[in-house]
This record gives structure tokens, C-alpha cells and sequence, in this order.
């Protein structure tokens, strides 16, 4: 049904003309290609059919493109300063230019495909949506996840919040970000307040990983645990960050 070697050719056709060579277009290339496997290992561990599994990826390769013009328009990665990257990329790939047809040709799961890339982003996804399309939804929102933990360890923090780590490590740690770790949720954006709250928010993440294979790629790639091994000067801070590394522990031990 999906030719890969025909997707990933075209996805570096598209992506040659963002400058690779830039460091956000290169962050963002290597995480689909990443996103894109994890996405595949999910729907392997859910013995979903062939058909399934190549769809899955699929919505994988296709999640972040809105990224590239994002950053060729408005030089940032930030939704709330430029556009919604999932529904700017789900626009070019179902509406204009409508991409879409370039890499399947059955237009058999448009709306599965278009549904996902959508909600990939969203805090909670919509309650109305079928059992089979909340499914994809779920498998490509938990496989971004798992690789946004890389990314955190692997990529130049300087790179991503524009101040140097030991910075980010003398911040404050908001009391709002610490009750919804108490409560097991993804921290609000809207509740964060500091560079710190901005950068544990991340770990929050695990707590909305579906999938047991989720939480299982998520230990076996081991970068949410060198994330959580962090340490600051403040010992009231480094209280609270001990208390999340167990809670966080603890839920993916369960």
C-alpha cells in the first residue's frame, strides 16, 4: 500500500528546499524519521495488520511537516508566536497545496491520516472521535512523545530555549507545574511561567503515554531517565525535582 523508500525520497525532496543544514531543519528531520519508527514499533506491539502498521508510519513521516514552512515563515518552533504546526501542516497536506497525494494514492484513510496529524499536538484529543481513528491518534501522539525525550537530551539546550542549561537549572519551579505532576498530567503551557517549568514540563509527557509499548520504548531509549537525573543548587528546587523523578518512575513501572 505505502512505497517507503518512495515516501522517505519524497519527504528529502520536500525538506532539501529548508536548508537541512540548518539546525532546526535538521532537528526536525531527524525526529520524523524517529517519530516515524516508534509509530511503527506501537502498531507492531498492538498486532495491528500490515496495512495498519505501514499507515501508522506513514502518519509518522507526514506529523511535523507544517514545521518547515513554519520555520521558513516565522524563524520559531513556538505555536503560540507563529501558527499551530499540526493543523498548518495537516492544511498542506489536505487542502493547499494537498500534498497528501504525492506520497499515498488511495485516498482510502485521508481522513484517519488528516485526523491524526491534527491532534498530534492537542493537549487532549476530541472526544468524538471513532474507536480506529482515536487509535492512530494515540499511536502517533505517544511515539512524538517518546522523541521529544531524545531530542531534549540530544539537541543543544541553548538551541532550544535560547538560554544556556545552567540558566534554565538556577530557575524557580512554578507550584502549578508541581500539582499537575502530583496529579499525573502533561503540565499546562499556559501554567508555566519559568524556564525551568518549561523544561520539566517535558517529563510530565510520560504520564499521557497509552500504549504499554510506549512506556516500554520509553525505558529501553533510557533519555527520559538521563532527563530526570537533573540537579540544581537550590535545594528546595531539587526537592521538588526528586519528587518528580519518583513519581514519574513509579507510573512507568507500573
Amino acid at each position: 500500500m505505502i512505497n517507503e523508500q518512495k515516501v522517505k525520497q519524497l519527504f528529502a525532496n520536500y525538506t532539501k528546499d529548508y536548508n537541512p543544514e540548518d539546525p532546526k531543519i535538521s532537528l526536525k528531520i531527524s525526529h520524523t524519521y524517529r517519530v516515524a519508527e516508534n509509530s511503527k514499533a506501537i502498531a507492531e506491539s498492538l498486532g495491528l495488520s500490515d496495512e495498519d502498521i505501514e499507515l501508522a508510519w506513514l502518519i509518522g513521516m507526514l506529523h511535523d511537516i507544517g514545521r518547515f514552512e513554519q520555520i521558513k515563515r516565522y524563524q520559531t518552533f513556538s505555536d503560540d508566536r507563529s501558527v499551530d504546526h499540526a493543523e498548518f501542516g495537516a492544511d498542506l497536506l489536505f487542502k493547499d497545496p494537498g500534498l497528501i497525494k504525492d506520497y499515498i494514492e488511495t485516498r482510502d484513510y485521508d481522513d484517519i491520516i488528516e485526523t491524526a496529524i491534527r491532534e498530534h499536538n492537542k493537549y487532549r484529543i476530541s472526544e468524538d472521535l471513532d474507536d480506529r481513528t482515536e487509535m492512530f491518534a494515540n499511536i502517533i501522539r505517544d511515539a512524538d512523545k517518546i522523541d521529544i525525550f531524545r531530542v531534549q537530551v540530544e539537541e543543544p539546550i541553548e538551541g532550544i530555549y535560547g538560554v544556556p542549561f545552567e540558566y534554565i537549572k538556577q530557575q524557580p519551579l512554578s507550584d502549578q507545574v508541581l500539582e499537575q505532576i502530583k496529579a499525573h498530567t502533561a503540565v499546562l503551557r499556559s501554567t508555566k511561567i519559568s524556564y525551568l517549568d518549561y523544561y520539566v514540563g517535558h517529563f510530565s509527557l510520560a504520564f499521557e503515554l497509552v500504549f504499554p509499548h510506549s512506556r516500554k520504548l520509553t525505558l529501553q531509549q533510557g533519555y527520559l531517565e538521563q532527563l530526570l537525573t537533573i540537579h540544581v543548587d537550590n535545594e528546595a528546587t531539587q526537592q521538588k525535582l526528586d519528587f518528580i523523578k519518583k513519581e514519574i518512575e513509579s507510573f512507568l513501572f507500573a
